[in-house]
């Protein structure tokens, strides 16, 4: 990261995400059961927005929330990041599932196994990041290598600057 650049953070990666992808992500986030309070505050940041009232916004249907939602370009660190885990576990399990295959980590459908948890040294994630870039789209690879190392930076912050020299923006 120069000196210069903000930080990666949830809501910085979603307004670096394309549009589709950010509607990907509202789309999964408005299916999600266990995202009610991040949808709460999604039905706010949009009716502020559009300035509605939120009970006006929760009339609208889940799919056009989700296509206001992804039209947003700034939502709160809380919503993006939820919003990027229901997504990747929506939309992208079988990049997930090699990545932690590449690592060898043991998991459950791109799910990290409870108890497997172990960090893998740098030149390990390097190779899994570029493995991932062969064979899957590089924009789909930076967002997922910059949200596992915003939701764990213990474990894949490392990721973070390997994903922005491997795939720059």
């Amino acid at each position: 990261m120069s000196q210069h650049e903000a930080p990666v953070t949830p809501a910085r990666i979603w307004r670096e995400m394309a549009a589709e992808q950010r509607l990907a992500a509202a789309r999964a986030l408005w299916s999600d059961s266990d995202s009610v309070q991040q949808q709460a505050e999604a039905v706010q940041a949009i009716a502020r927005q559009l300035h509605f009232r939120p009970q006006s916004v929760l009339k609208l249907t889940p799919e056009k929330r989700a296509r206001h939602l992804g039209a947003l370009r700034t939502v709160p660190d809380s919503v993006a990041s939820r919003a990027l885990v229901v997504y990747h576990l929506a939309a992208h399990r079988p990049m997930l599932e090699a990545f932690l295959d590449r690592l060898g980590i043991a998991h459950e459908q791109g799910l990290i196994a409870e108890g497997a948890k172990a960090a893998p040294d740098a030149a390990r994630l390097r190779d899994a990041a570029a493995a991932l870039l062969a064979r899957f789209p590089a924009a789909d690879v930076r967002i997922y290598l910059h949200t596992l190392a915003v939701q764990d930076p213990a474990t894949w912050g490392p990721l973070g600057p390997i994903a922005s020299e491997l795939i720059p923006s």
